[in-house]
């Protein structure tokens, strides 16, 4: 069943929020819905992994973590830039969601992931703040 583009966006808002209560529930750090949090979601993304071990890298684990921080993440673009979330399925076996503006689109939950599960030192925020600045000039 496809999700039509009103409850896609409201998944996301609500993914945001669950990010935002999740990360205060589990660190007691309270993201506040500025570009400046995105320093504490980077920080945060790994924080899974110094508390929960190579738990926080079981696939489900993953794939919530980074779904939700992209959301979050997602969610400040949109609301800064502008934009809608879409559904890809141009690989059948492995769909996910990205948020379009302007002819591109943004996949926020996999720089999430390229930072939880391949290399620390890429940068949420730096990914956001491109994506800003392309669309901003």
């Amino acid at each position: 069943m496809q999700m039509t583009r009103e409850e896609l966006t409201q998944l996301m808002i609500d993914s945001a929020q669950n990010a935002i209560e999740t990360t205060e529930h589990e660190f007691g750090i309270v993201l506040d819905e500025t570009e400046q949090s995105l320093d504490i979601v980077d920080d945060v993304i790994l924080s899974w992994l110094g508390k929960y071990k190579s738990q926080a890298l079981e696939d489900n684990a993953v794939f919530t973590i980074c779904n939700i921080y992209g959301a979050y993440v997602g969610e400040l673009f949109r609301n800064k830039v502008g934009g809608f979330w879409k559904y890809d399925e141009s690989d059948k076996r492995a769909p996910y969601v990205v948020l379009e503006y302007a002819g591109n689109t943004y996949a926020f939950a996999g720089i999430c992931y390229q930072r939880l599960v391949n290399d620390s030192q890429i940068s949420v925020k730096n990914y956001f703040e491109q994506a800003v600045a392309n669309n901003l000039q």
